[in-house]
Parts: structure tokens; C-alpha cells; sequence
């Protein structure tokens, strides 16, 4: 599938561009044994990531992915700080980007597409990423997950980065490999692209319907046809 009259592309970070689940882990493993609890495999913590560090510090408290419903707000609060500080110093130790991600978002911007990087990571952590990872300077719109009153799946930052840059839903595209990414664009009436390698909770991408699903990040260059 060609993709045509697009101008702006929206990427999700995590999972997408960068494999940042080792670090993750990491951070949840010092909270936890802070918290003289048992820690978990990197596996384990990997199928936690995707719905921002609130969620991914639950699931650590609840040592499992559905969420207990009587964790103790006071020890939430200090336990995602502790995830947070440990994190904001260890961010690029172990993370790093997925194949064909920096050569293939440096064409796209070559050849005329505007770039939006849409997370529901914490967006203190974005720049710093970005700059490890040598990818910064690419990114015309950078969204965090605590920038808005909601997040993917909501549709909400995907219309503000249409609004911030003054194109329509259908002048982009979103780029994500999790269903709150397929979610947040049919949401917004937006197309998407879904990729088979990032943090999906082990479901198949393609059940939630994007336009099209690829399994390397370099094949959304064949797709999205340069404007003009």
C-alpha cells in the first residue's frame, strides 16, 4: 500500500523507534527492591511497557499486568518517584534503536515530510532520549504523555500535534506498534502504520486494523510516496 497526500508523520517512541525495555526494567527492579519486594525478569517487565510510567509502576506494585485495585495511594505516589529519579539518570544505559530507525526517519525529512513524535512516555525524558540516541533535531512536535489531559488511545494528542501544525487528520499518518497507537488514530480518523516487533502485550498488531502492518521500520519508507 502507497500512502499519498501526506505532510506530517507521528511516531511513537517506545517499542517504535527505540527499544527502551531493558532501562525500563531496570528502574522498575531498583523501586521494587527498594520496596524489599521481589523483582521480575526483563521479559516480564518488557510485556508491562506502553501505557506510560504511572501504569508500568502499578503493574511493578501488582507483579502482574492487570493492576491491583487496592494499592495504596501513598505508596504509588513515592514508589513512581523512586521509579522516576532512578529512571532520569539511567536513561540510554541499555536502550537503543531498533534497526533502520535513524536512516529512515533522516530520508522522510529529506524528502519533505514534517516529523511528530507522539509517546505516553514522560516528556522530561524525550530530549534526553533523542539526544543519546542521536536523533534529535529530526522532531518538529514533541509530546509527552503528562502534556495533555489524556493520552493514546485517546485521540486527543494526535488531533493537538494536527492542530500545533495546522494539517487535517488526513494529511498524516501515525507510526506505532501498539494498539493504543491503531486506537488513538482511528480515534482521530487518522491512518496508521503498525509495526510487529515493539510492545503489543504479545497480541498481533494487525487485529486492531491499521491501513498496513510491517515487520521492518525501513519498509515505511517504500510506503509514504514523497509529497508533491
Amino acid at each position: 500500500m502507497k500512502f499519498t497526500n501526506k505532510e506530517v508523520i507521528q511516531f511513537d517512541l517506545d517499542g517504535t523507534l527505540i527499544d527502551s525495555a531493558p532501562d525500563l526494567a531496570c528502574a522498575v527492579n531498583h523501586m521494587l527492591t527498594n520496596l524489599a519486594r521481589p523483582t521480575f525478569s526483563e521479559d516480564t517487565i518488557r510485556s508491562w511497557v506502553g501505557n506510560g510510567a504511572g501504569v508500568l509502576v502499578k503493574r511493578g506494585l501488582s507483579g502482574k499486568a492487570e493492576i491491583d485495585t487496592d494499592i495504596d495511594e501513598h505508596l504509588f505516589k513515592q514508589s513512581l518517584q523512586t521509579f522516576l529519579s532512578f529512571y532520569k539518570d539511567n536513561l540510554c544505559i541499555h536502550t537503543q534503536l531498533y534497526p533502520g530507525v535513524r536512516a529512515s526517519l533522516k530520508i522522510l525529512k529529506a524528502q519533505g515530510y514534517r516529523l511528530a513524535l507522539v509517546t505516553n512516555k514522560p516528556v522530561e525524558f524525550i530530549a534526553p532520549i533523542l539526544e543519546g540516541l542521536q536523533l534529535n533535531g529530526l522532531f518538529e512536535i514533541m509530546l509527552g504523555g503528562d502534556c495533555l489531559p489524556k493520552r493514546k488511545p485517546d485521540a486527543l494528542p494526535l488531533l493537538h500535534v494536527c492542530r500545533k501544525l495546522n494539517v487535517t487528520a488526513e494529511q498524516c499518518v501515525m507510526v506505532g506498534d501498539s494498539k493504543n497507537d491503531i486506537l488513538a488514530a482511528k480515534a482521530a480518523n487518522m491512518e496508521s502504520i503498525g509495526l510487529t516487533y515493539g510492545y503489543n502485550y504479545g497480541e498481533d498488531i494487525g487485529l486492531h486494523h491499521p491501513e498496513v502492518v510491517f515487520s521492518h521500520f525501513a519498509d515505511i519508507v517504500a510506503a509514504l510516496s514523497p509529497n508533491g
